[in-house]
């Protein structure tokens, strides 16, 4: 396959075609540009929105995860709901036990 240059591929993004804005997003996450990852979220990529939502659960941020569910990508969201609900399930286990 020949490779595809990021301007050609920018180029077509723009022009709609969302495969050529997920490959964006995976260059972009190859390259651990963030910044750029949070820009094609923020244009409706929803590869870029699964993206950072792997990186900020493997970093345990629910920050970035309530900042990604709120651009858009629903699934960070769940995620934050299952983090915190994981969370609130190991405190409560800690006060249960006897001091």
């Amino acid at each position: 396959m020949e490779n595809i240059d990021r301007e050609t591929l920018r180029a077509l993004a723009d022009e709609g075609n969302e495969t050529a804005l997920d490959r964006l997003a995976d260059l972009a996450d190859a390259t651990g540009d963030l910044a750029e990852l949070s820009e094609l979220l923020d244009e409706g990529s929803m590869r870029a929105g699964f993206l950072l939502t792997r990186r900020a659960v493997s970093a345990g941020d629910l920050r970035e995860l309530q900042r990604i569910s709120d651009a858009g990508y629903d699934d960070a969201g769940r995620e934050l709901d299952r983090m915190l609900k994981t969370t609130a399930d190991e405190g409560n286990r800690e006060s249960d036990r006897p001091r």
